[in-house]
């Protein structure tokens, strides 16, 4: 089950610290002896030349080229004619039987345009149905960027931006489907950039050991600090506020750090606020149907409008987490806790998101924090091995991640050796 990406905070002190925290969780005290069940996962970026495609030009990225034909599509914002064009990829082999896929992309689609992310896996009884993983378009004039809920059949489920599989379904393969629509008869070209899945099977597990590390001890990155609580009360509209912006809090950090924030002519309609750029954020990723700004895809295609790439998927331990930050790219994590669970936190959430900055020298973890009561709180230090528990546990997201990077100047690192790629 997907973790909600949102938070929903119990405050239990006004004042946080993170000074001489003692670990006490299960994951501490768990016996390291017998290795915990393998995390499998797998995270594949889209070769569009490969494929089927009808009315669009394939490559190195995927471009309208020509109508292949018309909907007519309702939503809130009414009734709308849209020529269509699309690309239909070809099988992929997963290389296990994967439990749940989430996938995630980066596209330029200007006004006048949107595009639409289907899937469909293969479980032992054949091929799936096509389902919908997400509606997107920058803006929110010609359509409403939504999830669609209530995509359930004897196969799976589409928990808001995750396919779920059902019960003795899971997937050994699946197809990914792009579709890119315009104003009848104008000249706009949306473009998709990335396409990518993580398919993955996630072991049932309450507790995690700690994970070795060290090649990132002592690293933290630069990443500018921001609260979402500074922002309690605006803009209710979308998911009621700044209380439960984290994950577009956290995607404005990291973009932030590789200075790739709105301009001041983007933000103008916003009200007076010292950090205008997370309410534009919470806009921009807000899904109209979820009624929430936590879209793991929305937040990472909103960072990819900017110039980067960002994708979903999740890490398997802390070790994995030290290759990227070694690397000089920050993380942003989901997880779940309660407030004995995380020393240093002061709250309880049922999903949250925060940016991983880097290690101390003894290998916890530094964490930008935006459920912090100022932008200067933001900074945490929680210890590696409850944070490590309550971020991978089965019960939490499970390790879910968004990584967003500068392909030029920044590349990833190598992924773990003898392990499929998980990015």
């Amino acid at each position: 089950m997907r973790v909600p990406s949102v938070f929903l905070p119990v405050f239990l002190s006004a004042v946080l610290t993170t000074s001489a925290l003692t670990v006490t969780s299960a994951a501490a005290e768990a016996d390291t002896t017998s290795p915990p069940a393998a995390v499998d996962v797998v995270y594949e970026r889209a070769n569009f030349g490969p494929g089927t495609r009808e009315g669009v030009k394939g490559g190195h990225t995927l471009s309208f080229a020509a109508p292949a034909g018309t909907i007519s599509y309702t939503d809130a914002l009414g009734t709308k004619n849209w020529e269509y064009a699309r690309w239909t990829g070809p099988e992929r082999q997963i290389g296990f039987a994967a439990t749940e896929l989430v996938a995630s992309w980066n596209a330029d689609v200007p006004t006048g345009s949107w595009l639409q992310v289907e899937m469909r896996g293969r479980n032992a009884a054949g091929l799936t149905k096509w389902y919908v993983l997400g509606r997107w378009a920058y803006g929110d004039e010609d359509i409403r960027r939504t999830s669609l809920p209530g995509q359930r059949d004897a196969d799976g489920t589409v928990s808001v931006d995750t396919f779920v599989a059902a019960a003795g379904k899971a997937i050994t393969a699946y197809q990914l489907r792009a579709t890119l629509y315009r104003t009848p008869g104008s000249s706009v070209t949306p473009v998709v950039r990335t396409l990518g899945a993580m398919a993955s099977a996630v072991p049932d597990r309450t507790t995690v050991p700690v994970s070795p590390g060290g090649i990132a001890w002592g690293v933290e990155l630069p990443v500018p600090r921001r609260s979402q609580n500074i922002h309690e009360g605006h803009y209710p509209e979308w998911d009621g506020g700044g209380e439960a912006w984290c994950s577009p809090t956290s995607t404005t950090m990291v973009l932030g750090y590789w200075g790739k924030w709105p301009s001041k002519e983007d933000t103008s309609w916003v009200d007076p606020d010292p950090n205008p750029e997370v309410d534009y954020a919470a806009r921009y990723t807000y899904d109209y149907a979820y009624e929430g700004a936590g879209n793991w895809p929305f937040n990472a295609a909103y960072a990819g409008r900017y110039g980067v790439e960002g994708f979903v998927t999740r890490l398997r331990s802390l070790t994995e987490m030290e290759r990227l930050i070694r690397a000089g790219i920050p993380v942003v994590t989901s997880q779940s806790f309660k407030a004995a669970e995380l020393p240093g936190a002061g709250y309880s959430t049922n999903g949250h998101l925060m940016v991983i900055v880097g290690f101390t020298a003894t290998g916890d973890v530094i964490a930008n924090d935006p459920a912090s009561p100022d932008n200067d709180a933001v900074r945490r230090v929680y210890p590696r091995a409850n944070f490590e528990n309550v971020w991978l546990r089965s019960t939490g997201s499970g390790g879910i991640v968004y990584v967003i990077h500068p392909k030029q100047g920044h590349p990833l690192p190598p992924t773990t050796p003898g392990l499929p790629a998980n990015w």
